[in-house]
């Protein structure tokens, strides 16, 4: 990989660093969490659950890293790096694996939430997260393979759909925690809010917008055998920042807040045994009450308990 391009007076190199950096102190927070949750010993959390939220988590922090380290952009098959590693296949691959991994991370927490307050929309919230999300993958692949950017007009509005019902899920459950964890829970959904802020505005205009030009130019579609070969052997090295200035918001924050997100799920679940005691039922039961007034025998009020 020829790192000459890397000069101060392009755009590009500054945005490449600030992915590396990134990426590479989340990977030193992933390892961590792994040192500090690895082995956990015997609780309500017990080691099997909480090494798989660290798997989960690893998927979705390396896969993260990777796509920052040998950026692409799918449908354009454009790459800063030639090399077969920067190649759509792979990358989509990894990137598969990465976004199913995220999805079942959050719906193992909503999981967890919605048992421990009986909340019955954040469980069936946490049931539908993942499907919804294995079918947006679908016109991922759709998209990708043919060069239709309708497939990722459809696949954002699928994940708009699906963090809907992660902040529905989590609304619920704001009145049954109080103090950090109530405070935690806004926080998790002004975030959800920002997000899908972004896919209504932004990210799905922009692939809605690609599709209607792809269609006024007539540009032709792969088939998808076509396109299979066509991700596997083709890729585009261009340092050209005109080529790159719609992915460059999407893949800042994807690779940077998102994967903060996929840190903080997983330190979240670890806590389980001491959610309890922010829950507010739990709360209302422990508060001290005031002593009741009864008469005694001789007609003086006394305090009764």
């Amino acid at each position: 990989m020829r790192l000459v391009w890397q000069a101060r007076s392009n755009p590009l190199a500054w945005w490449w660093g600030f992915l590396t950096l990134v990426s590479g102190a989340n990977i030193a927070l992933w390892f961590a969490l792994y040192g500090q949750f690895h082995g956990l010993p015997t609780g309500s959390v017990d080691g099997t659950d909480i090494e798989l939220m660290l798997l989960l988590c690893a998927a979705y922090v390396f896969g993260c890293a990777f796509r920052s380290f040998l950026p692409r952009a799918d449908v354009q098959r454009i790459c800063l790096f030639d090399t077969w590693l920067s190649s759509v296949l792979v990358g989509r691959s990894v990137a598969t694996v990465a976004e199913v991994c995220f999805a079942a991370q959050w719906a193992i927490i909503l999981d967890q939430l919605g048992k421990m307050a009986g909340a019955d929309t954040t469980l069936n919230a946490a049931l539908v997260i993942v499907p919804l999300i294995l079918i947006a993958e679908c016109f991922s692949w759709y998209a990708v393979l043919t060069t239709n950017y309708l497939g990722n007009a459809i696949e954002n509005s699928i994940w708009a759909v699906a963090f809907l019902l992660v902040g529905i899920a989590l609304c619920r459950l704001l009145p049954e925690f109080q103090g950090p964890v109530r405070w935690a829970i806004l926080i998790a959904i002004a975030g959800v809010a920002g997000y899908l802020a972004f896919l209504v505005t932004i990210d799905v205009p922009m692939y809605l917008s690609r599709w209607r030009a792809g269609l006024a130019d007539g540009s032709k579609l792969l088939g998808l055998f076509e396109g299979l070969r066509d991700v596997s052997t083709r890729w585009v090295v261009t340092h050209d920042i005109a080529h790159w200035k719609g992915e460059i918001a999407w893949m800042s924050l994807y690779f940077s807040a998102a994967v903060w997100s996929s840190l903080a799920l997983c330190a979240a679940y670890s806590l389980e045994d001491h959610l309890p005691r922010y829950r507010a039922e739990a709360a209302a039961v422990t508060a001290p009450s005031m002593p009741r007034l009864a008469h005694s025998p001789s007609g003086a009020l006394s305090p009764s308990l």
